[in-house]
């Protein structure tokens, strides 16, 4: 039974992935651990996915969100509506490779970023360690 939740779970995370399917507004809360070792969280929509197993979204480098990663990689990622709830645990890493940050560029953060050689736009690369899952009045846990 775990292995269908998590592949509804991968579905849904997919689905809300601005590159997975049709955007639909749908956002997902990122919590890290600030400089004074409190948690912080942040909403964001997810870029891309590949079901629960990673996840990436787009930040600035000047904000405070990637030196808080630098600080402290350890992260959780939440969906979560009245039909479900998608918490992951796992890592985060800054990326600015030129190459990832063009496959991960998509329309909606050309009014942020002059494009996807902007030197402020990178791409933040979260993957699952474990997870806890509630869709369909069903609920899995574990780790990956």
């Amino acid at each position: 039974m775990n292995q269908e939740i998590i592949k509804k779970a991968g579905e849904i995370v997919e689905k809300n992935a601005v590159q997975g399917g049709e955007y639909n507004g749908q956002i997902c809360v990122l919590s890290l651990i600030d400089a004074e070792g409190f948690p912080t969280a942040s909403v964001l929509t997810p870029s891309k996915a590949d079901g629960i197993n990673w996840l990436t979204f787009a930040t600035g480098l000047e904000s405070n969100t990637p030196n808080r990663i630098k600080n402290c990689n350890r992260a959780s990622v939440c969906f979560g509506t009245d039909e479900h709830c998608i918490n992951l645990v796992g890592e985060i890493e800054v990326i600015t490779s030129d190459d990832v940050k063009r496959e991960m560029w998509y329309d909606g953060l050309s009014g942020h970023y002059n494009g996807p050689d902007d030197p402020n736009y990178c791409v933040l690369r979260f993957t699952t360690k474990r997870y806890k899952l509630f869709i369909d009045w069903q609920e899995a846990a574990g780790t990956l």
